[in-house]
């Protein structure tokens, strides 16, 4: 959870325009976002896994490609399965209602998803009507679990006008919080919940993956922690290793048999020989911000972005030589807009910019990246899958596009689901 305050000099400005001030007494009128605690109790919502007809797009989230099967979170709420064999005719097919998800991986017939604090797998041979095989109980964290109230999930904004006095403790204060559990700023507040679970290996997730499978076990990481599922028995999970990483942990991106970790702080490697078990080997530090992973051969992909609770203040584009996975060195950064995450194919980088769009790059020579093949504007870009046919899959908050990109400096539109309000 991470609060940003505003400067001394602002709330100066915010009283002075603000306020009407006595001598003895004082009130000022201010507008605050309000955080609203979110508690969950498990027991209500462990039975309210079920299988419905296709919905639409709302707040897509990460993405997942299994086979023909296109698998989309819809956020906090489940996950659709959409029939891509064309990509120029997606089309949905049913709808996986999983109070909580954020995140999924597909094993073969199977499908692993958070549900809150729980694991659950689905059955999804006949993926028009997926069945809950079982759950692996609290084994994702929380902010709290309280008693009367259940887990503290995350936190649910709006925005309120206020009226606070000068005689007020909370008078002059960036942000506060109420008896009641709600948190006042009059700044941002990452007000999502944790993000426990994501996308993964089995078949092709995206670069802002915090679930993958490797060496036949399944990888989460949350917050501050991996933890390392054993599939000896494949349809129930159990969680063997809980591995401290400290704080900011972002992301997760598999490569042969090491584990590349995104954080706040930079990239952290793992040696991955042993499944139950990884080895630190190495962290390439950065300034705090936020980083998606990809690696290709012996270079590292990471982006870095600003306009995040990371708090960085460069939007770039670094390649990392991990040829000595012990020792990463930094080999160049590339100037960005606002980089999000990416994929590659065939020497051609696929890179989400945000509000900037998709652009393509050669990286045939990772000296001359700067060597941009095309920029498609117009919509907004969060994750991207590039498939060995050479159709990238791009999620945002305006929908799923798919593009052709067989000639990268051409990209063809093939189709797009769009965001339904």
């Amino acid at each position: 959870m991470k609060l940003s305050i505003i400067s001394g000099l602002t709330l100066v400005a915010l009283a002075v325009s603000l306020s009407s001030c006595l001598k003895d007494k004082c009130d000022s009128v201010m507008t605050y976002t309000v955080y609203n605690p979110v508690y969950i109790k498990m027991d209500e919502v462990r039975h309210d896994i079920q299988t419905e007809a296709p919905r639409a797009l709302k707040h897509p989230g990460k993405i997942y490609v299994f086979g023909r099967y296109l698998y989309v979170n819809e956020y906090h709420e489940g996950i659709h399965i959409i029939d891509n064999q064309n990509p120029e005719n997606p089309q949905p097919i049913s709808f996986i209602k999983i109070p909580g998800n954020v995140d999924m991986v597909v094993n073969g017939n199977l499908l692993y998803a958070d549900n809150y604090v729980d694991l659950v797998t689905m059955n999804i041979e006949n993926p028009q009507s997926p069945q809950f095989v079982s759950r692996t109980e609290d084994v994702f964290p929380s902010y709290g679990m309280f008693a009367d109230l259940g887990h503290l999930m995350y936190f649910e904004p709006s925005q309120v006008t206020t009226q606070v006095s000068c005689e007020s403790p909370n008078w002059g204060r960036g942000w506060w919080v109420e008896d009641s559990g709600l948190l006042y700023a009059v700044n941002s507040f990452d007000g999502a919940a944790p993000q426990n679970a994501s996308a993964a290996t089995g078949g092709y997730g995206g670069s802002m993956a915090r679930f993958t499978l490797a060496s036949d076990h399944l990888y989460v990481v949350d917050d501050y922690s991996l933890k390392v599922f054993s599939l000896d028995n494949v349809s129930q999970p159990a969680l063997a290793t809980t591995i401290n990483l400290g704080w900011g942990i972002e992301t997760i991106f598999p490569y042969e048999n090491k584990l590349f970790i995104g954080a706040n702080d930079g990239m952290h490697i793992y040696d991955n020989s042993n499944p139950l078990q990884p080895q630190f080997l190495s962290i390439f530090q950065h300034a705090r911000a936020c980083d998606p992973v990809f690696v290709d051969g012996n270079l590292a992909y990471v982006t870095l972005r600003n306009g995040t609770t990371c708090q960085n203040f460069n939007n770039q584009l670094d390649v990392v030589d991990v040829t000595n996975l012990t020792n990463p060195i930094l080999l160049k950064s590339y100037p960005m807009n606002n980089p999000h995450g990416l994929s590659i194919v065939d020497k051609t980088l696929l890179l989400c910019e945000g509000s900037y769009g998709l652009k393509a790059f050669d990286v045939s020579e990772w000296d001359k990246i700067e060597r941009q093949l095309s920029h498609i504007t117009g919509f907004n870009t969060f994750d991207v899958i590039g498939l060995p046919g050479k159709v990238a899959i791009v999620t945002g908050s305006d929908g799923i596009y798919q593009f052709d990109f067989s000639n990268p400096s051409q990209m063809k539109q093939l189709s797009v689901m769009p965001v339904v309000q």
